[in-house]
């Protein structure tokens, strides 16, 4: 009898980044150490492209490398510790069912249009990704798209897609993202908000690009829900709408929905208004959920439970946020980040002023697998990319723009993303099942960037 051979399977994300963390280990003892000072711009401390100095050697030793996950998770501690709080929070409004019976009934109402909520839901959340930079944001509304989509005849990637990739569409096309153009530009010395026209035209294709595969999927689904990876999965969820037995929508469901809608408002007002992040959001969220258990009468200990019971079922994916920032713990200890910088410039500063302007797009693109933050990404790369480009022919504005198309496109798919890989804890899944999905589309993605990047170039787009 011949063995069956065995079928390849994809490594845990656990284990996948603990491979890159020790490749990156591997990569202090062969890379130089090296280092640029750092300076204010902008009221925000970036490199000085003009200071690249080696340094003494400081190699990852075995605890070093034992310890850079620990060490990540500490230095996460703010975005993991947020999961954790939306975690629980939304299962206490689960719980309720409120939101179940009101989707239900929007669900029935709308009948066989119910595909047009796909296009509408991502057209406005990518305006958010596009207006302020919507990322961590974006959590809360998974488990709700997941479950009115299951309801719908698709699947749990559909819901997830609608959220993630609506959003991620318009970050990485942005117009104005404060978080990624504003901070780009700032720092390379160009107008706020210069050739915001042609960023439009960037952002509507990307829009309509992602729209359209999210609801070829889609549609395939509701004809053959086997085609699903997550069919199984999703035919045992307890989040899921049950559109035959709907529960009850009195004033009790309609209050808590009530007091849902206007935490949402008030998040959307608080992030624009007054720049609120995770802790702030935390906070609301856990005002609402302890407002929702008072109103659904659950008692202190059973709200209590279930607030533990959805922190727990979030846990895998909150923590790796910390797995994944132990990549950037190990290369910050072995000093070669700025090397690898040093490096890239180098390169590009040899090519002609076309190919520089793509490879500046590779470049930005690959570390954003690295430094998946995008004002981040803008504090160690573009002082270095805008006035390389300088001296090789590409503009500055076109530097800005391979940088925030490379640092956009795969924050909805690197698992070093933290908000990401938390929403597809929300969604409950695995990356694994995403990345096979979402793969054709970052790929065309990665390709409409590039031909924007050598549009931009032949414009010599300005006004520098």
């Amino acid at each position: 009898m011949e063995k069956r051979k065995k079928k390849f399977a994809v490594p845990h994300v656990y284990i996948l980044l603990l491979a890159i963390i020790l490749l990156c280990s591997i990569l202090t003892y062969i890379i130089p150490a090296g280092a640029y000072d750092m300076m204010e711009a902008g009221g925000r401390e970036v490199v000085n492209a003009e200071t690249f100095h080696k340094v003494e050697p400081t190699p990852v030793s075995l605890m070093q490398f034992l310890t850079a996950v620990p060490r990540g998770m500490q230095e996460a501690a703010q975005i993991i510790f947020f999961i954790f709080i939306v975690g629980g929070t939304m299962t206490v409004v689960t719980e309720t069912r409120a939101i179940e019976a009101g989707m239900g009934r929007l669900i029935k109402a709308l009948k066989g249009a119910s595909i047009v909520i796909i296009p509408v839901v991502m057209f406005l959340f990518s305006l958010c990704g596009s207006i302020f930079g919507m990322s961590e944001e974006t959590i809360p509304f998974i488990p709700i798209f997941v479950a009115l989509c299951i309801a719908m005849g698709y699947d749990s990637i559909t819901g997830a897609a609608v959220v993630l990739c609506g959003a991620g569409a318009g970050f990485a096309g942005a117009f104005m993202n404060p978080f990624t153009v504003q901070v780009a530009q700032g720092i390379a010395e160009l107008p706020l908000l210069s050739q915001t026209p042609f960023r439009t035209v960037i952002y509507g294709c990307f829009l309509i690009l992602t729209t359209v595969f999210v609801m070829r999927y889609a549609i395939k689904v509701k004809k053959n829900p086997k085609i699903s990876s997550m069919h199984e999965f999703d035919k045992t969820r307890e989040d899921s709408v049950d559109l035959d037995e709907l529960p009850e929508f009195g004033g009790k469901e309609k209050a808590i929905l009530l007091v849902f809608v206007a935490a949402i408002a008030l998040l959307v007002f608080g992030v624009i208004k007054f720049g609120w992040y995770m802790d702030e959001i935390a906070a609301l969220f856990l005002g609402m959920s302890i407002i929702v258990g008072f109103i659904a009468r659950m008692g202190f200990n059973n709200y209590a439970k279930v607030l533990g019971r959805g922190m727990a079922d979030v846990a895998s994916g909150a923590l790796v946020v910390g797995f994944a920032r132990g990549i950037l713990v190990v290369m910050t200890d072995g000093q070669i980040l700025h090397t690898i910088l040093y490096a890239a410039a180098d390169v590009l500063g040899r090519l002609p002023s076309m190919i520089s302007a793509v490879g500046m797009y590779i470049f930005q693109c690959l570390l954003n697998f690295i430094v998946p933050s995008g004002s981040g990404q803008a504090a160690v790369s573009i002082p270095i990319m805008a006035p390389l480009g300088d001296l090789v022919g590409v503009t500055r504005q076109t530097a800005c723009i391979a940088f925030q198309l490379g640092d956009g496109i795969s924050n909805i798919f690197t698992p070093t993303s933290g908000y990401f890989m938390a929403g597809l804890a929300m969604a409950k899944v695995p990356w694994a099942k995403w990345a096979k999905w979402i793969l054709p589309l970052i790929g065309m993605q990665y390709l409409l960037g590039a031909i924007f990047v050598i549009i931009a170039q032949a414009m010599n787009l300005g006004p520098f």
